[in-house]
């Protein structure tokens, strides 16, 4: 009976203790049913920002803020964090609340929400982020870029695409001797970029990627854990889409083009 009691109520505990859930229900409440990709100004906690689509600000703020999906421990006061795929600027935002001396490069590929970001650290009165617009990739030659409007971008998406900026990240972090934290969400380059820095990845202390599987391209999993390994991680992984009954139901109908959606996060 305690059991039961245990599970049944550890939801409604958490909500009223963790005010960022209670500030994730009320984004919910105002701006979950809202059409979807136009601009508008938001305010939560103790930010104001601009955002290009509301429906995914009110998830990046339950993964980011309520969930805390990026939250770590350093030994320094202000920790070098690569943050790829900074989109609108909300995971700056949050790492900035965690660390206020933090020094961050934070790349957007999509010139358009780079200038989202830009502007909303500015508005914010952040500083120390440094915004590269440019894809993360394993070269500097550009990449083909398909537009969603939002945090769906992707160089793999169906759809119009455009030449977009790119930057081998390899040749940023071998000039770094530490890296508190390497964020990597760039939506299906993953396996590549970490590929390309699988001999550079000593001096990292976490590392987050965010794992894409699309329907039409051999899944990568394998290789990409057998890096991070190689590389002296020990990882968890999160799923980050639920499929009821996975051997019939073998894609996400939110997302049709991925079969699978992976949090992977490495530590030492």
């Amino acid at each position: 009976m305690k059991l039961f009691f245990k599970i049944l109520f550890k939801g409604s505990y958490y909500f009223f203790k963790n005010k960022n859930q209670r500030e994730f229900m009320r984004l919910v409440f105002l701006y979950g049913d809202k059409k979807r990709y136009e601009s508008r100004k938001i305010k939560f906690l103790d930010y104001k920002i601009t955002v290009p689509d509301c429906l995914s600000f009110v998830w990046q703020f339950k993964e980011i803020f309520a969930d805390e999906n990026y939250k770590f421990n350093s030994h320094s006061s202000s920790p070098i964090i690569y943050d790829c795929g900074a989109n609108i600027g909300l995971s700056c935002i949050y790492f900035k609340k965690l660390f206020p001396s933090s020094k961050i490069k934070a790349f957007e590929a999509e010139p358009a929400i780079a200038e989202i970001l830009k502007n909303n650290l500015k508005d914010n009165r952040i500083t120390d982020v440094q915004v590269i617009t440019a894809a993360v990739w394993n070269d500097d030659k550009g990449v083909d870029f398909s537009s969603e409007g939002a945090d769906g971008s992707s160089m793999f998406a169906d759809g119009k695409k455009s030449r977009v900026n790119s930057i081998r990240l390899k040749d940023y972090i071998e000039k770094e001797e530490r890296i508190d934290l390497l964020k990597l969400d760039i939506e299906g380059a993953e396996t590549e970029v970490i590929r390309d820095c699988r001999n550079n990845l000593g001096n990292v202390q976490h590392l987050f990627v965010e794992y894409h599987s699309y329907v039409e391209n051999r899944q990568t999993l394998d290789e990409l854990l057998k890096i991070i390994t190689d590389a002296g991680f020990r990882y968890f992984i999160k799923p980050e889409q639920d499929r009821k009954y996975p051997f019939i139901n073998r894609i996400n109908k939110n997302f049709p083009h991925m079969d699978l959606q992976l949090n992977i996060f490495a530590y030492r």
